[in-house]
């Protein structure tokens, strides 16, 4: 018997923990976190630990399947490889050759190597390339550009060394990111204290020093009131405000009006203990971080929640600071080249996203595709995430697909999109393929890469080996790499980096000293002004607020409840519901319901209820606690299944995205709950 350890990747969210996995005779027998990545000290989230259920697994899709029949009637013919990439860049070409490069739109999870798929798009002439991460946290992303100039990847969470931790509707322990979990629950350890603000009481309020129990709805109330006391009782950093924070006046003038008795009547949170919470937080700065939470395409105010947490920081002197939110560190920070981009090697794409506003928005993509305004979308490549699963309103986004010339599914596990598709390209899981090596950038930057710890099971292939192959038949050469290690050369050629130096541990750092204090003499924050804009100025221009007083939140009628969504530790969308090991452990959403309010309907802990939304309705199990807002229900994302494939997870549990409808406010729906009698 043959036994070794591979470093690689966790492909089973969107955080990517190092790992290393045993490998017996070349299969893998088990996996744990990476032992020489700092913070994980050899732990794994129980989805990664999942990670071995997937390549087991015989219900996901085992080799390349051309439609035969109507779109979602499930008649596939299983052809060869060569017979799908002919057909896949034929379709394309023809699609490019009538309505030019910008009717391709590709869409994925983004991450670190995003950069093979944008490459591909780009050397198509498209500038229709969208990351799912640009419309499920759209309000963190605009709000960190407008204020900062950069995004929130340019932020370190130093939760290991930070004395005062606020996760605003961030479910931390839940989530899970395993070297932020092991930080926080160090500097816990360490003195630190952690105040929740949520809408039920999670796993990671089960660990708080302070929860707070929030209206739905209501965040940016609290967020005014607190910044109402820092500036009013003078709680904030003057120095840092006075040399970083444009606008500050004007901030002091929106938040006159809103305060801590204002806002206990609308969030349910007692005056005194905002005002000790600021306390707190300025006693503690500028050590401290106020956590607006990821996934915050939420509520139609969730940009200005989002900007008021980042406010809050910049006001303690956080943003930059060590304990704070120091600035992220890319190689040329540190005196070193980066990687060569695979997206250098075609020229820019001129024309605009069929987005109306350049930002990568999904939703407004799709509706471009429905209109043909600005142009007309006619070709969709989906790489790894489920549309259908993920946004309101799926049989009216079925009826959009229904105006492509061509759908493209690459995937790994099905989704309900894939069924859907004119042709599913199936990719390996991230334990039977190899990728492109990703750039880090953080305290500590530096070079990730995942290799492949065992050969593929089923007739399935890498990434690089499907772009590759589709480049080569579309006449991008420079992309037609004949084999991964051209790539990962070509990406690191200048760097003194070479293929072989990631065996030992996985990465190559290019510092062992972590980057903090990087607001030094000379610095600007990528804005106008190069300070923390409270105003953006390209916002004023277009008529756009970057800020706008409170409006009372309206409460439900009576029999109706804010219908809330999220995730759970063994679950993230929909791609783990059929995960073999997963499933045992989760079968089926439950609906949480506020305890009280179930009495006076008469529902008992457990039974099955039927909801009513916007979009439609369903039944679902009821899980009665106190331990939620009694305005609110709450289902984890990705249940309901109908595919036939999926033998465990059909019919089990509701769909959150079929009680809705409209755009992105996945939490602006209200719901009815009724008993259902006999």
């Amino acid at each position: 018997m043959s036994e070794n350890t591979i470093y690689s990747v966790c492909g089973m969210c969107g955080v990517r923990c190092p790992i290393e996995v045993n490998v017996e005779d070349g299969r893998c027998r088990s996996i744990q976190g990476n032992r020489h990545a700092a913070g994980i000290r050899g732990a794994l989230c129980v989805r990664g630990a999942a990670g071995v259920a997937c390549v087991q697994d015989d219900e996901r899709p085992q080799f390349p399947m051309l439609r035969k029949g109507g779109r979602g009637e499930g008649n596939w013919q299983r052809i060869s490889w060569e017979e799908a990439l002919d057909h896949a860049a034929a379709q394309i070409a023809a699609v490019r050759s009538r309505h030019g490069g910008r009717s391709i739109l590709w869409s994925d999870t983004g991450g670190p190597f995003s950069d093979l798929r944008q490459a591909l798009v780009r050397g198509l002439g498209s500038p229709n390339y969208v990351s799912r991460d640009a419309f499920l946290a759209a309000n963190t992303q605009d709000a960190a550009r407008s204020l900062f100039g950069f995004t929130p990847d340019a932020l370190v969470y130093d939760l290991k060394n930070a004395r005062e931790v606020v996760l605003q509707t961030r479910n931390l322990f839940e989530s899970i990111d395993v070297q932020q979990a092991n930080d926080l629950l160090d500097g816990l350890a360490n003195g630190g204290k952690l105040t929740v603000i949520d809408i039920r009481a999670t796993v990671t309020a089960g660990k708080a020093d302070r929860f707070f129990l929030i209206r739905p709805g209501t965040d940016y109330a609290l967020n005014l009131a607190v910044i109402h006391i820092l500036l009013e009782r003078k709680l904030y950093d003057e120095s840092y405000a006075g040399k970083w924070i444009q606008d500050l006046d004007e901030l002091r003038h929106l938040v006159s009006a809103c305060t801590p008795e204002l806002a206990e009547t609308e969030t349910g949170i007692k005056a005194a203990d905002i005002v000790a919470l600021a306390e707190a937080l300025a006693k503690a700065a500028p050590k401290v971080i106020w956590h607006p939470g990821g996934m915050t395409a939420r509520y139609t105010d969730s940009l200005f929640v989002c900007r008021t947490a980042y406010l809050i920081n910049a006001l303690l002197g956080a943003i930059g600071a060590r304990g704070g939110l120091p600035l992220s560190a890319w190689p040329a920070d540190v005196g070193q080249p980066g990687l060569q981009r695979l997206v250098d090697l075609f020229p820019a794409v001129g024309e605009k996203p069929a987005d109306e506003g350049g930002s990568g928005r999904l939703p407004l993509a799709l509706h471009a595709m429905q209109t043909g305004e600005p142009y007309p979308l006619k070709a969709y490549v989906v790489y790894q995430h489920d549309p259908l699963t993920e946004l309101p309103e799926p049989d009216r986004l079925k009826t959009i697909f229904g105006s492509l010339d061509f759908l493209l599914c690459v995937t790994a596990a099905w989704t309900e999109t894939a069924w859907q598709a004119d042709l599913v390209l199936p990719l390996s899981p991230y334990l039977e393929r190899e990728s492109i090596v990703a750039e880090r950038h953080g305290l500590r930057p530096g070079f990730l890469l995942r290799r492949r710890c065992e050969p593929p099971r089923f007739d399935t292939r890498a990434d690089w080996e499907i772009v590759g192959g589709l480049a080569r038949r579309l006449g991008l050469a420079p992309l037609a790499f004949a084999a991964v290690e051209e790539i990962w050369r070509y990406q690191l050629e200048g760097t003194g980096v070479a293929p072989r130096d990631f065996e030992a541990k996985g990465f190559v750092e290019l510092t062992a000293q972590p980057q903090y204090d990087r607001m030094q003499a000379g610095f600007r924050f990528p804005t106008a002004s190069g300070k923390i804009e409270v105003v953006n100025g390209r916002w004023r221009e277009q008529g756009r607020p970057s800020l706008a007083p409170y409006t009372a939140t309206p409460r439900p009628a009576a029999g109706s409840f804010r219908l809330t969504i999220g995730g759970c530790s063994l679950h993230v969308e929909g791609h783990t519901v059929n995960n073999p090991l997963l499933f045992k452990q989760m079968p089926e959403n439950v609906l949480w319901m506020n305890l009280s309010a179930a009495a006076g309907m008469g529902i008992a802990d457990g039974e099955t209820v039927a909801v009513a939304g916007p979009g439609g309705s369903g039944r679902i199990k009821v899980k009665l606690t106190e331990f939620i807002h009694p305005e609110a229900v709450f289902m984890v994302r990705g249940f309901g299944r109908s595919l036939p494939v999926e033998s465990r997870a059909r019919g089990r549990g509701l769909a959150d995205t079929l009680l809705m409808a409209g755009g992105l406010a996945l939490q602006e729906h209200f719901v009815a709950v009724t008993k259902i009698a006999g």
